[in-house]
């Protein structure tokens, strides 16, 4: 099912939704030390901006059960306390659905994660042979669809029926979710604003 955009919607009709299996899906945005001020600005406005936009999704459709996160291999202490280093933003959404009653459920196969991470660093060298270039792109390809299926089956999976999934992932996921599942895209107005102020960097400009 195409996901809904949520940028102006408020509180859908709760009633349209009754008994469906929902799943709100954040864009999963980083940030590191010293970046530029307009950056670090907009990025805190998109993520209190998101955290309002749950809230109401919640109110008019039902409270988080499910809580899903790319690059998360386990649910231990450790591996929270490696999401908090990785993504300090989504880590307190998450523990904030885990103290409301929710689920940490594993999406990612840690063997399909890494290898899909190592073939994209591969490509991100810069082979000078164009034969081991594709071959290398092809396998990247292979195992991030590979990774995207089984994000895809563990969602399916674990989320029941009438039940709410939160699931944080990057933008260019290539994930097919289950026909019977409602996505609602959270969508903030601050998401368009980053989009435009990269787009506006020198290192992003057309030549």
């Amino acid at each position: 099912m195409s996901p809904q955009e949520l940028g102006r919607i408020e509180k859908p009709p709760a009633e349209r939704f009754a008994g469906k299996r929902k799943l709100y899906l954040v864009p999963l945005l980083f940030t590191r030390p010293n970046v530029p001020k307009g950056y670090a600005e907009k990025f805190a406005r998109y993520w209190a901006q998101v955290r309002e936009q749950l809230r109401n999704l919640e109110a008019g459709t039902g409270n988080v059960k499910r809580v899903y996160h790319e690059s998360v291999t386990g649910g231990g202490e450790e591996d929270l306390k490696m999401l908090a280093k990785l993504s300090p933003s989504s880590h307190r959404v998450v523990e904030d659905k885990r103290r409301r009653g929710a689920e940490l459920e594993i999406v990612e196969d840690r063997e399909l994660l890494e290898e899909t991470l190592d073939w994209e660093k591969c490509l991100l060298l810069g082979l000078v042979s164009e034969k081991a270039a594709k071959t290398v792109s092809e396998l990247y390809v292979e195992s991030s669809n590979k990774r995207y299926e089984h994000i895809g089956k563990r969602i399916d999976e674990t989320l029941q029926t009438g039940e709410a999934g939160l699931l944080f992932i990057g933008e260019g996921h290539r994930v097919q979710f289950p026909q019977d599942i409602e996505v609602f895209y959270i969508s903030p107005p601050a998401l368009n604003e980053i989009h435009r102020w990269l787009r506006g960097q020198p290192d992003n400009r057309e030549e």
